[in-house]
């Protein structure tokens, strides 16, 4: 599988299933409309799109270009590619009635055709060879563990001092803080804010 070096942000979480099984890469969900109330989802792409880039790739009918004009305004210049799937008239298999435009979203896309927009948006495509195997091994539910930062007594405490040392919002999830270390940070790092926080316990 392609990896690209890039977070790519999408609609929904179908839309997220759907670009997951095409390139390796951190995908994140905007929630749709709900991107425009949540100032928290926008601080973590922000800081996302500062540190590794971000592209953009919602559906191509009405509802997606506000969604991508929104995003592409509230980041900094120069940090989103913007990558568009044709527009192709159906619907989805799981729907029982079609978008509003009639149109398939990102979620009914062949392979192929993800693939040829994020190339013609610019995408990094990384080589295996990129990274070392170090950085290259992602932290895992199972690393949080390890680490006291979930399913341990005091795992709520100690994720909410990895939340502050990453200077994020206290209410993320432990999925969600384990989506954005993976997308911005490295493994070192975690484990000298892990030993940080342990000399306190």
């Amino acid at each position: 599988m392609i990896r690209v070096r890039e977070a790519i942000v999408v609609e929904g979480r179908y839309d997220v299933n759907t670009v997951r099984q095409v390139v390796d890469a951190v995908v994140l969900e905007s929630g749709g409309f709900r991107i425009f109330h949540d100032k928290d989802q926008l601080r973590l792409l922000r800081k996302i799109a500062l540190s590794r880039g971000l592209i953009v790739l919602t559906d191509s009918d009405g509802a997606g270009f506000v969604i991508r004009n929104y995003i592409k305004g509230a980041l900094p210049p120069g940090s989103v590619k913007q990558a568009y799937i044709p527009d192709v008239v159906g619907k989805e298999r799981r729907k029982r009635h079609g978008s509003k435009e009639g149109k398939l979203g990102v979620e009914g896309m062949r392979p192929e055709v993800i693939l040829e927009a994020l190339r013609r948006a610019g995408a990094t495509f990384e080589d295996e060879a990129y990274s070392s195997a170090q950085d290259k091994k992602p932290i895992s539910k199972a690393d949080f563990f390890a680490w006291g930062l979930s399913g341990q007594p005091n795992s709520v405490k100690r994720r909410t001092e990895v939340l502050k040392a990453l200077d994020l919002p206290s209410h993320m999830t432990a999925n969600a803080l384990l989506e954005f270390i993976n997308a911005v940070s490295c493994r070192a790092e975690m484990e000298e804010i892990i030993d940080r926080i342990s000399v306190g316990d």
